[in-house]
């Protein structure tokens, strides 16, 4: 196989996705006749800077395959680490071209937007000499774990929001209250409905002596610059929304409040039921969401938003209706790839239907082991592994965890077993150093709310 002249090889392409073009795997077989060096620095919020080595050909006739792997690169590590400023050192005609992409009204102008909206600055492409690369700087940050108290965990759900009131670690009451925030453009809808999930939890102990939350997003400290369930929200009236925890937790009492995107406390709630970390948690859902811990249980402060990253470089990839980009996590690893895949397979599927009742109509088929269903839960199975071949050149994963609601009953079983044995055939190394696994019933039982509220140190 080829594409863009470079030759890769992959063993176990979809049934349904002939063309898929794993970035993992073509980027394994490009850098293999790389011999340019080039280096990317991101820098974030608190001068964190991330700061990645590789390699490009560098040659007229394959100027077009270095552009697409840069420019994919870049894009991985924009929504994997996050940053405003990415500097490009060592390819500054390549460097223009990413530049035109990352800028408003460019091909990435939804990228740009969004890094604007969560830094408050924009977007920056800098062209540097190799010599002249910034040095790396970074501190992973301590998430979590703590037990100790009278503690109230929350977790901000776009359907649904759970509350836990948990003592010495303990749970002595949990609740989960449907609410629809992504309809409600007002954020004392949202403000009103935290605030009631906290006081339930506080009325069932005798005080209060922390708050932890979790939520979909992305934050500077507890401050929720881009999040899902603020969709509605105009953005003259984002300060009250940065504010709505803390303000919400003040009516509490004065007391640590840490707010933590769900990814990452899903992650947080793996490692501690297993007692282990450099663990990944990749929830398939609505869309993808992503966490990560390392070694120690702590957080990189990264923004893991992998549901924007490159997956596949096909002509012929799914559009991503909001980003506008192609061949991205979220059409991948989410309720959108059994949509997708479904018709493939001979499934039609009512257009009346919500993309949950169509995800259900597909899972009901599998219950009944019809080989229809069976094809597309294999195929999500193969994307999987292939994402376990990229996702771990740039995490250090010994775990990963799969959860969310496609990967419930006999759907999640194929895909998680499909994966072990991709790996297992083509890349036996992998297959060996990292376990990809269903939750298991002591994470279950830790749950997402309990480990919010292990977020804040009490000292």
């Amino acid at each position: 196989m080829e594409y863009l002249g470079i030759h890769y090889e992959m063993k176990h392409a979809p049934k349904l996705d002939q063309s898929f073009i794993p970035f993992g795997v073509w980027r394994a077989a490009y850098l293999k006749g790389a011999q340019k060096p080039i280096s990317i620095a991101l820098e974030r919020d608190q001068g964190q800077v991330s700061v990645h080595h590789t390699f490009i050909h560098g040659t007229p006739e394959m100027a077009e395959a270095d552009y697409r792997y840069v420019e994919r690169y870049v894009k991985f590590l924009l929504w994997s680490t996050g940053g405003f400023k990415v500097t490009v050192c060592g390819c500054s005609e390549l460097t223009q071209r990413l530049k035109a992409a990352y800028s408003e009204g460019g091909e990435r102008d939804f990228d740009h937007t969004f890094f604007f909206q969560l830094y408050e600055q924009e977007l920056q492409i800098i062209d540097e000499t190799l010599e002249n690369c910034p040095a790396p700087n970074e501190t992973p940050k301590p998430m979590g774990g703590h037990m100790d108290g009278c503690r109230i965990g929350f977790d901000a759900g776009g359907s649904d929001r759970k509350v836990s009131a948990v003592i010495d670690g303990e749970t002595v009451y949990s609740e989960e209250v449907v609410w629809f925030p992504k309809l409600n453009p007002d954020p004392n809808y949202q403000y009103e409905g935290i605030l009631d999930s906290f006081r339930r939890a506080a009325s069932k102990m005798p005080r209060v002596d922390a708050i932890g939350v979790s939520s979909a997003g992305t934050f500077i400290g507890n401050a929720p610059m881009i999040s899902s369930i603020f969709y509605c929200v105009p953005r003259d009236r984002w300060d009250e929304v940065k504010t709505v925890f803390d303000r919400a937790a003040a009516e509490i009492g004065d007391v640590p409040v840490v707010v933590a995107n769900d990814g990452d406390v899903s992650a947080l709630a793996g490692a501690m039921g297993l007692g282990k970390g450099k663990l990944m948690g990749l929830a398939m859902g609505t869309s993808e969401a992503v966490g990560y811990v390392d070694k120690d249980q702590n957080v990189l402060g990264w923004i893991n938003e992998l549901a924007f990253a490159p997956v596949d470089l096909q002509a012929g990839a799914l559009q991503d209706e909001w980003s506008t980009d192609f061949g991205i996590g979220c059409k991948y690893f989410s309720q959108d790839a059994v949509i997708k895949l479904a018709p493939r397979a001979g499934i039609e599927l009512d257009p009346a239907l919500t993309p949950a009742e169509k995800l259900k109509v597909v899972q009901a088929l599998m219950e009944k082991d019809d080989e229809r269903a069976q094809k597309v839960f294999h195929d999500i199975g193969v994307y999987l592994a292939y994402a376990v071949v990229q996702y771990s050149k740039f995490y250090d994963i010994k775990r990963m965890m799969v959860l969310g609601r496609v990967m419930s009953g006999k759907g999640g079983e194929m895909i998680l077993s499909t994966c072990q044995s991709v790996l297992a055939d083509e890349f036996p190394a992998l297959y060996e150093g990292i376990t990809v696994m269903l939750p298991d019933e002591n994470t279950r039982r830790v749950g997402q709310s309990v480990a919010a509220a292990s977020l804040p140190d009490i000292g």
